[in-house]
Order: C-alpha cells, then sequence, then structure tokens
C-alpha cells in the first residue's frame, strides 16, 4: 500500500512546523538554479494592487565574503539607522516570548545570564551572516510607505517557505535593516529603495547547538476574537 497522498493545507502546515531560524550555516553554496526556484516561488506572492514592491539583492561566493567584512567593519564604526523605526519598547506577552527565545538561544550556546560579553559576541553572529554563503536583501520603494514594507514581509514569508521546501534553512535578520544606509551603499541601491529585512540562507549545520532549539507558538484562540452578531 502507498500512502495517499498530502492535501494542500496538511502541505503547507508540514512546512510551516518543520520551518525554524537556522543560526549556522555550512559553508557549501547553494546552486544558483536552486536559489533561483526559491526567488520563483517567492515571486508569487500576493501583494497591494499586485504592486510587487520588493527588489532583492541576493549574495553568493565573494560578494557574501564582501558584505560580511565590510559590515563588521562599518558597524564596530557606525550607529546603526534603520529606514523603519525599530520596536519603543517589548511589554506583557511580547516582553515573556522574547525573552523565552533569548534565553533558549543562549542557553544552546552555553551563554550564563548576566555574561554581557559573550552575550554581546553572540550578537555579532547577525553581522558574520551566521556563516551563511548566502545573503537576500529585501527592498521596498519609498513613495508606497508602510504598506511596502507589509508587502515585503508577505514575500518573505513566502520565501522562507520555498527555502524550506528545497531542503534549504534560513534567518530573518532585522539586525541587517539595521544599517540601511550602509547596504545601500555597498550594493549601489538607489536612496528611494528602503531596506526591509535581510535573509541569511543556505544549508543548516543540524549538528551545531544553536539549531537544536525551537520556539513555541500561541494557540490560535488567544490571537483571534470571533463577533457573531
Amino acid at each position: 500500500m502507498t500512502n495517499a497522498p498530502q492535501e494542500p493545507h496538511e502541505t503547507l502546515g508540514q512546512l510551516l512546523e518543520d520551518r525554524w531560524t537556522c543560526r549556522q550555516f555550512l559553508p557549501e553554496p547553494v546552486p544558483r538554479h536552486t536559489i533561483e526556484q526559491v526567488l520563483d516561488l517567492a515571486q508569487r506572492t500576493p501583494s497591494w494592487c499586485n504592486t510587487q514592491p520588493w527588489q532583492v539583492v541576493v549574495t553568493e561566493g565573494e560578494g557574501t565574503e564582501r558584505l560580511r567584512k565590510q559590515l563588521l567593519a562599518h558597524l564596530r564604526e557606525h550607529p546603526g539607522q534603520p529606514d523603519f523605526p525599530f520596536p519603543v519598547q517589548y511589554a506583557g506577552v511580547y516582553q515573556e516570548r522574547r525573552r523565552e527565545c533569548g534565553k533558549q538561544l543562549y542557553t544552546s550556546v552555553g551563554i550564563e545570564r548576566g555574561d554581557h560579553e559573550a552575550a554581546g559576541r553572540q550578537m555579532l553572529r547577525n553581522f558574520e551572516l551566521f556563516d551563511a554563503p548566502h545573503v537576500a536583501i529585501i527592498t521596498t520603494e519609498a513613495d508606497l510607505g508602510v504598506y511596502g514594507a507589509v508587502d515585503c514581509g508577505l514575500y518573505l514569508s513566502t520565501f522562507l517557505l520555498a527555502a524550506q521546501s528545497l531542503g534549504l534553512a534560513a534567518a530573518p535578520q532585522a539586525a541587517l535593516a539595521g544599517y540601511s544606509g550602509f547596504l545601500r551603499d555597498h550594493f549601489g541601491l538607489p536612496d528611494t529603495r528602503r531596506v526591509v529585512v535581510g535573509v541569511s540562507f543556505g544549508y543548516p549545520d543540524v549538528a551545531h547547538p544553536v539549531n537544536k532549539f525551537r520556539t513555541s507558538r500561541a494557540d490560535a484562540a488567544g490571537a483571534v476574537t470571533w463577533h457573531s452578531s
């Protein structure tokens, strides 16, 4: 007997269940045709009025290494300047979830609470791109405002699921968008482009302890309010 094929919602559910944020990659590059498959799938993302505002810079080979080296040098001398404001604060349940994730991360790599030096080194791993062989920088057009950024958020989600479906791992990184001006200069982007997010991606180092933990998700009931009359 053969197993019955999965229903579409089951396939989507499995991708969502299996996807995780990778924080240590293998050095092996991803073949160009596989990356193009990810990009082709992500291009099907819906957007407001079908504007498709995303433009994506993808690095490979020496392009990734040059970005890694120059970004690290830049941030040691310059403060971050994101195009979109970072959260003002995390309060209540949002702070609880953030702390849970941070505790899992630090525990996985043996960082004790209060060890600010080790925590700082782990933070810098964002800008070392977790040793990923590739990075995607996703931008929107300034005139489209927040909704262009929202559409890029939808694109990011599709990109992550497409990567998962093709055996890749990825790390969406707001940290990279914190240096938007540097990224514009580095990649020769016009002033009208706003950096939304970066994504390091490649093949995961599944043996590394930082890739062993998984974050939790709240039940849908905690996020939904029904009105029937």
